[in-house]
């Protein structure tokens, strides 16, 4: 009799909560009949923080890049609006920022285009808009953001994509980069004394650093490691800044965002080539069927031998002429196998190509109908194959002949991939700022440090998982990371937001975390509608 009392009195409770699905309210109505009741959260505080007049001043990230360009709804979504919500709660002031016109991500100077469309995932891919609209047959909106529109210098978010450290102390910026040159508050100003001029009592200083070695990279290494010069004026474009010239601007920035009495987060660089830029496609993508592998091991034969025939009719001591010629003799298997890449000719490596190592990378834009076609390993023409026939039947080539089966190797161009040289470089430069960056925070009470290199890290070896959702690096999938390969996603930058507010919990007393005010990561998006207007 007892047992069926209790079924009765389940019963009755589960048509109660059955009621109330249609609200998706089960847990408040357990709490309201204190069955399983709420967790009070306690008030939220400021700490020794004050959050009335916040600045952003950084890069890309800080001006809610993604998707390869700005526009209005990923601005809304950067970072920095989101941590000023929260900031609202606790006396924050008015966030503003230098929205753009429209969702197109497009920018012009006068009626000339100087940013392309936003891209979109296309069902495949990523995508132009423009590009994708055009395929469908739907009318393509136009870019109305024109750059040389001044907008004054009001602005909270100093968030200005392709800035380099030095750019931020560097007068007349605005008139080598149109997303500062909209906003810079005269032809001379400076991102840092334009922020400053805001009055700050609270401020982000974020990714300084990364676009110190991210044009060298995205140029497969095209640039200079400038290390050893502390001269900027003479850096090219895709040029490795010298670690002493971004440890000088970033302490001169860092003291005067700091000289008032305003409290701030630092972020450090991560680890770059740990984006889904240079890591989507696998450097042992060359896939072959045994025949296929056996007919390239055949070629690469073949040019080890013209090789050494070369070097001995040059004069070449016979030992060292088959050492060379034995780094040509490549072999390939059935199944994945390591593209080939261009590197400079020595005297180790005369012919200028190699297969690749294990850790070296190729970079998101290369051509995949050319990789297979021949990209990466051999480009065999009509007449190859005749000079390889001659080889095939104990016959001696002519120069002109052998000089055609040498040609046709097509090893991927350094634009393409980055080598283990390259690699070392942006590395050296990453760890060199990250040490400056790290000295600094442990310093200075007013400062909290974000460790953006372990968030990606992670995100790109196991993913993070939170709130029912897991996180990675992978490009589309993954969540993280845009449709560029580089930078965020919303929801990226929603969780970033979350990291700050640790930081600042952790650094100034304040309890954002604890009382429940941050932001929910899943209400945020992770790719944007071709139809967004």
């Amino acid at each position: 009799m007892k047992k069926n009392l209790n079924s009765t009195k389940y019963l009755w409770l589960l048509v109660i909560l059955l009621s109330f699905t249609a609200c998706n309210e089960i847990e408040d109505v357990l709490a309201d009949n204190n069955i399983f009741p709420a967790e009070e959260l306690p008030e939220l505080t400021s700490g020794t923080a004050n959050f009335s007049n916040y600045v952003a001043i950084g890069a890309s990230f800080t001006a809610g890049y993604t998707d390869g360009a700005v526009f209005i709804a990923a601005q809304e979504n950067s970072f920095p609006n989101i941590l000023s919500k929260e900031f609202a709660k606790i006396g924050g002031g008015n966030f503003a920022q230098p929205l753009m016109n429209d969702n197109t991500g497009g920018l012009l100077i006068g009626t000339t285009p100087v940013a392309a469309y936003r891209l979109i995932f296309n069902g495949s891919g990523p995508q132009r808009l423009n590009d994708f609209l055009t395929g469908v047959g739907a009318p393509t909106p136009p870019i109305t953001t024109d750059a040389s529109v001044n907008l004054g210098s009001s602005f909270n978010n100093v968030g200005v994509p392709v800035a380099k450290s030095f750019h931020v102390t560097f007068p007349g910026y605005g008139s080598f980069n149109p997303y500062f040159g909209r906003m810079a508050s005269s032809a001379s100003a400076t991102m840092l004394g334009d922020a400053l001029s805001q009055n700050p009592t609270f401020f982000t200083l974020s990714e300084l650093g990364g676009n110190d070695v991210l044009g060298f990279a995205t140029s497969g290494g095209s640039g200079v490691d400038q290390t050893g010069n502390f001269n900027p004026a003479t850096y090219g474009n895709n040029d490795i800044t010298d670690p002493n010239v971004f440890a000088s601007v970033f302490s001169d920035v860092v003291t005067a965002l700091t000289s008032t009495g305003a409290k701030g987060v630092v972020t450090n660089v991560p680890y770059i080539t740990d984006l889904p830029y240079f890591t989507t496609i696998p450097n042992n993508a060359l896939v072959l069927d045994a025949t296929t592998a056996g007919q390239l091991t055949g070629f690469f034969q073949a040019v080890s031998g013209i090789f050494l025939q070369g070097a001995l009719l040059q004069g070449v001591p016979l030992a060292q002429a088959q050492a060379l010629a034995a780094q040509y003799a490549i072999t390939f298997n059935a199944g994945p196998n390591r593209f080939l890449i261009d590197v400079p000719v020595t005297q180790s490596n005369p012919l200028g190509f190699r297969q690749m190592t294990e850790n070296e990378l190729l970079l998101l834009p290369i051509d995949r109908a050319a990789l297979a076609q021949g990209y990466g390993t051999v480009s065999l023409s009509n007449e190859v194959l005749q000079v390889l026939g001659i080889l095939q039947a104990g016959g001696t080539p002519t120069p002109q002949q052998a000089g055609l089966v040498l040609a046709a190797v097509n090893g991927i161009d350094d634009k393409d991939a980055l080598d283990t040289d390259e690699l070392a470089s942006i590395k050296n430069a990453t760890d060199a700022y990250n040490q400056t960056i790290a000295a600094i925070a442990n310093s200075n009470e007013n400062i909290a440090l974000v460790d953006l290199n372990v968030i990606l890290t992670e995100l790109a070896s196991t993913g993070i998982s939170f709130d029912n959702y897991t996180f990675n690096a992978n490009l589309v999938t993954g969540g993280a990371v845009s449709l560029d390969g580089i930078h965020l996603t919303a929801r990226g930058y929603a969780f970033m937001a979350n990291k700050f507010l640790e930081a600042i919990d952790n650094q100034f007393g304040s309890n954002f975390v604890a009382s429940g005010n941050v932001a929910n990561v899943g209400d945020y998006p992770t790719n944007y509608s071709p139809s967004l207007q």
